[in-house]
């Protein structure tokens, strides 16, 4: 039973990412597959996996296709309930699944103010009013997750789907050195320095991009991890 993963660039697509580590960090067999999104093939190497136009995109191993990131999550747990990709306790389950909806649905200021990208860290990006508003209800959220939380240094104990969700988001504090507290930062580098989240860095830092999109034009300095 292997599932096809249909990725953008790993250095700068958040989505694809966390359809990978959906899969890569429960242990689900997959291949994946790149399309062009800076080559210019975009609608056509999507073309097949019609009516979904955006990455990730996932393939079934019956050939049904799943789009949207959500429903690739809670396609992967209803059919691999052993995996453990919510949480069990039901109120850490439902507190995982609030945390995975407010990602989809919000942060737009800090998701348009700051792409990710996993080159390098930008230095002295000024952080707008909507930007710190964004950043200061990822913090409320995370402090009500851990009320939830079981031993383990994850948002909510264990690794879950709400740590797939937020790891570009981990991202983006890092790339843009955003101000946030001492225990979130801590997490955030929890996040970066992990095995499966440094293999995907690893692979996309394998292509080079002249220009480098997303070029902020600010000071810059070293991955930390």
């Amino acid at each position: 039973m292997t599932y096809d993963l249909y990725i953008g660039d790993r250095t700068f697509s958040s989505w694809s990412l966390r359809g990978w580590l959906m899969l890569e960090k429960f242990g689900l067999p997959h291949h994946t597959h790149m399309i062009g999104l800076y080559s210019g093939t975009m609608a056509e190497d999507m073309a097949p996996l019609a009516p979904a136009r955006l990455v990730p995109a996932l393939k079934l191993p019956d050939g049904t296709v799943v789009g949207e990131s959500l429903a690739m999550a809670e396609t992967l747990a209803e059919r691999h309930p052993e995996a453990g990709l919510w949480p069990e306790a039901p109120a850490a389950r439902a507190t995982a699944r609030w945390l995975c909806a407010e990602m989809v649905g919000g942060f737009t200021a800090l998701r348009s103010a700051c792409p990710m990208q996993l080159n390098r860290v930008n230095q002295g990006f000024a952080v707008s009013d909507d930007v710190q508003r964004d950043l200061d209800r990822i913090e409320t959220l995370w402090a009500h997750a851990a009320k939830f939380k079981t031993d383990g240094p994850w948002l909510l104990g264990a690794y879950s789907l709400a740590d797939v969700f937020y790891a570009p988001v981990c991202a983006r504090m890092v790339g843009y050195d955003l101000p946030v507290s001492e225990a979130t930062r801590s997490y955030c580098m929890t996040t970066i320095t992990d095995t499966a989240f440094q293999a995907w860095r690893a692979e996309g830092q394998k292509i080079t991009y002249d220009p480098f999109p997303y070029d902020m034009g600010l000071p810059q300095g070293a991955w930390p991890a």
